[in-house]
């Protein structure tokens, strides 16, 4: 089924800068033309004028692009210089009425070249305007005003042009954000089942067998286990609803007393020793899972005989370390879709600043251990 495409992507935020960039440099454009007709020139001077116009716009649109600062270097010296000619050369026909165009050419430069070059760049445009404009006899005040300006058309459009790029780049990022968003949510969800029913599954398979064994010389042990596989498929039903509706609190102690029972029911000799205070759920929950993982894993990938579960506070941390004997260095899971729960259970840890630590000891025995801070956690509680 194919996905709905979110409102951000056909918001008109983006067309709609670009077209208030388009319609504020037509209208420097209508004003150069209406100062061109102004100054009494002859047919072919208003022609060469309209023709020196829309060249001149559609450089300044190919300047305004997104991303034109990137372009090769010959491009970019080549319409500038394209650009600088149609500013100053209809000078000689226009007089300075025509310096509007410089200021176009300003924030060309702005946005072509790099930032060391081209702010003395675009002063020094302004400043010929001004020059220009004393040279043909103007007042110091008008000729001021003429190349203040020039600087301040420069400033328009490198603003104008920036900020359309930069509402794209918006609306980029908050598409991105989005798609983020529902990958995070997609992890987060498989994360959750994984942690919640692999658990309750490997159980069920393991007293399944077990019930097997039993129905013909223990019938009243197997109806014994029968429920507790029945209890078990209840609560993966539960575990579920709560995945989907984003309620995935688990509790470390009570994770311990149902990895001691099932353990046991395996024929693992389990030793538990805890001594720590109840950590917030945020922490409760993801050691609750590294609990489950470490389990599920003992019973996959090992023919553990002993199992030690410890939960202590240690050097300021909380500490949760599962260890097991019968290691199988050789051992293949045969599940084509075996998992990655020691790498979720990491990430999870990484988000209460703690870490996961998994490997064979020297003792050839297994050891998982998770490790929180406790005096976060202490205040976060607080």
């Amino acid at each position: 089924m194919q996905e709905s495409t979110p409102d951000i992507y056909v918001s008109p935020a983006p067309r709609l800068a670009r077209g208030v960039l388009i319609a504020t440099l037509g209208s420097f454009l209508v004003i150069m033309l209406l100062n061109a007709v102004d100054s009494r020139s002859g047919p072919i001077e208003l022609a060469l004028a309209v023709f020196t116009l829309v060249l001149s716009f559609a450089l300044q649109l190919g300047h305004s692009a997104p991303g034109s600062r990137n372009r090769p270097v010959r491009h970019r010296i080549l319409t500038l210089g394209t650009q600088a000619v149609l500013a100053y050369a209809p000078m000689a026909i226009f007089q300075v009425q025509w310096g509007a165009m410089a200021g176009f050419l300003a924030g060309s430069v702005l946005l072509m070249s790099p930032s060391r070059i081209a702010w003395p760049l675009y002063a020094a445009i302004g400043a010929s305007i001004l020059v220009i404009a004393l040279l043909q006899g103007r007042p110091v005040a008008e000729s001021i005003y003429l190349g203040q300006s020039t600087l301040l058309t420069g400033l328009v459009v490198y603003g104008l042009s920036r900020l359309v790029e930069l509402v794209r780049e918006l609306h980029e990022a908050r598409g991105e954000i989005a798609r983020i968003a529902v990958v995070n949510e997609r992890l987060r969800f498989s994360r959750d089942l994984h942690d919640l029913l692999g658990y309750s599954l490997s159980s069920i398979t393991l007293k399944s067998e077990l019930i097997f064994r039993l129905v013909p010389v223990h019938p009243e042990r197997a109806m014994e286990e029968l429920k507790d596989v029945l209890a078990t498929s209840r609560q993966s039903l539960a575990d579920v609803r709560r995945v989907s509706s984003g309620l995935r609190a688990m509790s470390l102690a009570h994770e311990v007393t149902t990895a001691k029972s099932l353990l046991t029911a395996a024929d693992v000799k389990t030793m538990v020793v805890t001594d720590f205070n109840s950590p917030v759920q945020e922490v409760d929950t993801v050691l609750a899972a590294v609990l489950r993982e470490a389990v599920t894993n003992l019973l996959r990938h090992s023919k553990a005989r002993n199992c030690t579960v410890e939960v202590c506070e240690k050097d300021g941390m909380l500490l949760l370390t599962i260890e097991n004997d019968g290691v199988v260095p050789a051992y293949q899971d045969a599940s084509q879709h075996s998992g990655n729960g020691l790498g979720n259970l990491t990430q999870r840890l990484v988000s209460v600043h703690g870490r996961l630590t998994a490997g064979v000891t020297p003792g050839s025995t297994f050891r998982v251990q998770a490790a929180v801070p406790v005096q976060s956690n202490r205040s976060a509680d607080s």
